[in-house]
C-alpha cells in the first residue's frame, strides 16, 4: 500500500477527510487543482475485465471497487470521502486498455489512427460517514477523441519519446500525446486525463464539501 499526502493547505474547517484511491500522478495533480487537502492510496485491485462486460460497466465496476478497497483499510469511525476512478477506451465494439509495452502501444495507435475512439471515465465517490444521505455516487463520463492519421514512423517515434504504456489508448493528451489527436469532445475536459473534475465537484458538493471557506 502506497500513501501520498497532498501539500495543499486546508481552506476548510469541517469537511470530512478526502482520499484518492489511486497511485496515479496524473490524478493526484488533477485533484490538487480543487485546493482540498487529500491523501492518495493505491487500492491494489485486479483490473481484469469480466467476460461479456461492456466497457462502461468495466470502468464503473473498477472505480467502485477501488474506492471500496480503500474503505476496508480505514478506521470506521473516521468520516471519509473516497474517490475512485477508472478509464476504458473503445473503438467500435473493441475495448482498448493500457498497452503495457511498446509493441502493444504501436498496434493500438495503428488501429486508432484517423478514427474516433470513445473514452469512458468512471467516477465514484464513496461516503463512509454513518449519517451520509448519499453514500455512493457514481457516473460515467464519455469523451470522444479523433486520432490523426499518422504514419507508422511517426507513431513509433512518438511512443519512443513519451512511452505512454500505462495509459489507455497509448496517448497522454496532457503532454506530447496532444499532437497525435485531431479533436476532443467532452463536457468534462479533465476526464480524458483520468479524473473528471466537473463531475467530481458536483459529487463533493452533494456530499456537503465546501470549497471556499
Amino acid at each position: 500500500m502506497t500513501t501520498h499526502l497532498s501539500t495543499q493547505q486546508a481552506n476548510i474547517n469541517s469537511n470530512p477527510s478526502l482520499i484518492l484511491a489511486s497511485s496515479s500522478a496524473y490524478r493526484r495533480e488533477l485533484l490538487s487543482r480543487l485546493q482540498l487537502p487529500f491523501a492518495s492510496m493505491s487500492p491494489g485491485i485486479d483490473e481484469t475485465p469480466l467476460a461479456a462486460e461492456t466497457p462502461p460497466a468495466t470502468a464503473l465496476r473498477l472505480a467502485r471497487q477501488k474506492a471500496e478497497a480503500i474503505a476496508t483499510q480505514l478506521n470506521q469511525h473516521e468520516p471519509t470521502l473516497i474517490i475512485g476512478s477508472d478509464q476504458v477506451a473503445t473503438l467500435d465494439d473493441l475495448q482498448i486498455g493500457k498497452p503495457g509495452n511498446h509493441d502493444n502501444a504501436l498496434k493500438q495507435l495503428q488501429l486508432m489512427r484517423g478514427r474516433e475512439v470513445v473514452f469512458h471515465t468512471a467516477l465514484c465517490l464513496l461516503d463512509t460517514r454513518t449519517n451520509a444521505t448519499n453514500p455512493l455516487q457514481i457516473r460515467d463520463i464519455e469523451t470522444v477523441v479523433r486520432f490523426r492519421d499518422l504514419s507508422d514512423a511517426e507513431l513509433d517515434a512518438y511512443l519512443r519519446i513519451e512511452q505512454p504504456y500505462d495509459c489507455a489508448g497509448s496517448a497522454k493528451n496532457e503532454a506530447l500525446g496532444i499532437t497525435i489527436l485531431s479533436s476532443i469532445k467532452s463536457d468534462d475536459p479533465s476526464a480524458l486525463t483520468g479524473l473528471p473534475l466537473i463531475a467530481l465537484t458536483d459529487m463533493l458538493r452533494n456530499a456537503g464539501v465546501s470549497f471556499y471557506k
